[in-house]
């Protein structure tokens, strides 16, 4: 005699690795973070219209436009860090997709290209200067020139980081440990930390005063707008923490850095990202140095 066939409706083992689902969700956590920079661009670009808006040359009305700049600096800041944060964890999970990294560099031309655009006008020459003249035309063509810096600094980007190898003859190597050309988050931030520093719009200083500050904005948006498309090295950082050492030595940055821009933040922010943007002309120039006197 067989013996009986016994079923039962235990259901098989699975065949996926377990964990998957946990997995698949590690895949939405960067495009998170991008979603939070998408946000932080649509609150800027709101309230500094708001401010724009409200601004009348009484007292009580530039008091409220002052809180709507600022706010709107701090929402680019805050962009800037959900930007770094959003590609580094895609790394560290191995979570990088293709829809990821366009959809980053479409949330940057938003928060770092629009946004600022839009914030150093309505705080600066968008008011100070008379609607019509020719300064106010060339504020106009500075911010528009900033976007159009800015977005082709993403795209130029994205096709050396994808461009297979060899390269293109005359095409210069994507170096990991630096960017070429100035990064729009740092362009936008610094802006971000000028208004943030006072945000009490041009319009209220005396004619002089505001045409003379008024000047030195739009030859800032100028100069960033050409770094951005330039050749200039700026460093990526991206390599740091990896080792065991640098780790330690990251983790107290980072903590003493966070705690200096929660106490200080009109002054640090400021300084931090200053200092970043003037690095890559002053290494250029340092190495341009350094050639003629070995020549």
């Amino acid at each position: 005699m067989t013996a009986p066939v016994l079923y039962t409706d235990t259901p098989a083992p699975s065949s996926d690795p377990p964990r998957r689902g946990l997995k698949k969700g590690l895949y939405l956590l960067p495009s998170a973070f991008t979603v939070a920079n998408v946000g932080m661009g649509y609150y800027a670009i709101m309230g500094a219209l708001r401010g724009f808006q409200v601004l009348d040359g009484s007292s009580a009305e530039i008091e409220r436009a002052t809180m709507h700049f600022d706010y709107a600096a701090r929402a680019i800041g805050w962009a800037v860090l959900f930007d770094a944060l959003d590609g580094r964890i895609a790394r560290l999970t191995k979570t990088t997709t293709e829809i990821g990294v366009q959809f980053d560099s479409i949330a940057d031309v938003l928060t770092f290209g629009i946004a600022p655009a839009v914030l150093v006008y309505s705080w600066g020459y968008g008011a100070a200067l008379a609607e019509g003249s020719d300064q106010h035309k060339l504020g106009w063509f500075l911010s528009f020139m900033f976007l159009i810096c800015g977005a082709f600094r993403l795209a130029r980007f994205n096709v050396q980081a994808t461009r297979p190898r060899p390269l293109a003859e005359g095409t210069m190597k994507v170096d990991k440990k630096s960017f070429v050309g100035l990064p729009i988050p740092a362009a936008a931030g610094l802006l971000a930390a000028i208004v943030h520093f006072t945000p009490t719009p041009l319009l209220v200083y005396a004619e002089e005063q505001s045409g003379f500050y008024t000047g030195l904005l739009m030859l800032l948006v100028a100069l960033l707008a050409m770094l951005m498309v330039s050749t200039v090295r700026y460093s990526s950082f991206k390599t740091v923490g990896a080792g065991k050492r640098s780790t330690r030595m990251a983790i107290v940055l980072i903590a003493s850095t966070g705690m200096l821009v929660w106490l200080y933040s009109r002054y640090v922010l400021l300084a931090i990202v200053a200092c970043y943007v003037l690095h890559g002309p002053l290494l250029r120039f340092g190495s341009m140095l350094r050639r003629k006197s070995s020549s």
